[in-house]
């Protein structure tokens, strides 16, 4: 199939834009795209009449599908509160493809959402990118991204209020700390004893469950509101050569300086949100611009269900008219929060070998009256 007739944002490494281009596809993957008219046009093709070709949307940080719309508490996953240490669980044991927040995902042009557990937890489980169409979560699956970790005053009061640890700052980091140096033994154990099952330590299913993040291949994401909290954060990862990155960084703005000299990345939202609790005192639109210009990588997020996942949209707009430029913008929800959350291999840009999924618009898609012409996950027209 061909998309054409459409002016292509690529978002590839070049940031090309095809002014009048078409983009071809087979099997849900992009097999070539360029300029003018496509040598022959079928009755299956599509003529965008004019209108903008993006990547399918990324909501970088949400907890999609673990709670289902107008069913209550009954229906909430989004905190393993007996265990302050739950590395052991998988995000998609607890996500439910059936929520109705899923269409209305699509409906806004959000192809792929990254789910996270919440942050009730210091090491809260595991975090997955899940194409948003589809009605059994394996099918779902971009990867799996990521280990969940939690700074600051959600697992602190959380575990306060029971009389339990931890209950200050630094029992919260130090259960990380505990868990991943845990984890790190374990790993030498079991690489030093590969041909002797007698001294091969007991399986543990938590310190396994670290192991990928230890050895680089999926991401330590970080909520962290505060700025102490963030400096922990990256002491933390910076300890144990983790791959990171920070998720909300409210406090980013005022400490963009010392972001950029750590190399971080951060994503940034909720967006549309007051400051509801002591640590979100310094919450600003600004933040999003005032990064980017620093020179900081950043995506934009909802925090679904804090802020409902169709309003992706309207955050990058609130953050657009308070600083942010429209490039930065789009990259902040297409090919940015891809490379942060590891799964620019699949999604994030319009280039070959890449997943069909793109969204149209016939203008600013982060007005407030803006609705997209078409939606297409994996080649299929759903909207």
């Amino acid at each position: 199939m061909t998309i054409y007739n459409v002016k292509i944002h690529t978002m590839n490494a070049e940031r090309e834009v095809i002014d009048n281009g078409y983009v071809s596809f087979e099997n849900g993957v992009i097999t070539k795209l360029g300029s003018g008219k496509p040598a022959t046009v079928t009755a299956t093709d599509f003529d965008g009449n004019g209108a903008d070709l993006y990547p399918g949307f990324i909501d970088s940080h949400t907890h999609l599908g673990l709670t289902t719309n107008g069913v209550g508490v009954e229906s909430e996953d989004f905190n393993e509160e007996s265990d302050p240490t739950s590395s052991q669980l998988r995000i998609a044991d607890g996500i439910n493809p059936m929520d109705t927040s899923f269409r209305e995902a699509v409906c806004a042009g959000i192809t792929t959402a990254v789910v996270s557990p919440g942050s009730m937890n210091p090491v809260a489980g595991s975090i997955a990118a899940v194409k948003t169409v589809g009605k059994r979560v394996d099918k779902m699956l971009v990867k799996t991204v990521g280990m969940k970790f939690s700074m600051g005053e959600n697992p602190k009061m959380t575990y306060l209020n029971r009389d339990e640890s931890p209950c200050t700052r630094m029992a919260v980091a130090g259960m990380i700390r505990d868990a991943l140096f845990k984890a790190k033994r374990y790993m030498e154990n079991k690489t030093s004893s590969q041909n002797n099952d007698d001294d091969r330590p007991d399986f543990d299913i938590k310190s396994e469950s670290l192991i990928p993040l230890l050895n680089g291949e999926v991401k330590a994401f970080f909520h962290c509101h505060r700025a102490d909290d963030i400096f922990t954060a990256i002491r933390i990862a910076n300890e144990f050569d983790l791959n990171y990155t920070l998720v909300h960084c409210t406090d980013g703005h005022l400490i963009a300086d010392e972001l950029r000299e750590e190399n971080a990345t951060a994503i940034i939202g909720p967006i549309i949100c007051d400051p509801c609790k002591p640590e979100l005192a310094n919450i600003t639109p600004k933040n999003a611009g005032v990064l980017d210009k620093a020179g900081i990588k950043i995506a934009i997020c909802t925090d679904h269900s804090e802020v409902p996942v169709q309003y992706l949209p309207i955050s990058v707009g609130i953050a657009m008219k308070h600083g942010l430029d429209k490039q930065s913008a789009i990259e902040a929800v297409t090919i940015n929060a891809a490379e942060i959350s590891g799964i620019s291999d699949r999604v994030g840009s319009v280039d070959v070998g890449k997943d069909a999924d793109f969204v149209l618009f016939d203008k600013c898609p982060f007005e407030i009256m803006s609705e997209p012409e078409a939606v297409f996950v994996n080649g299929v027209k759903v909207v």
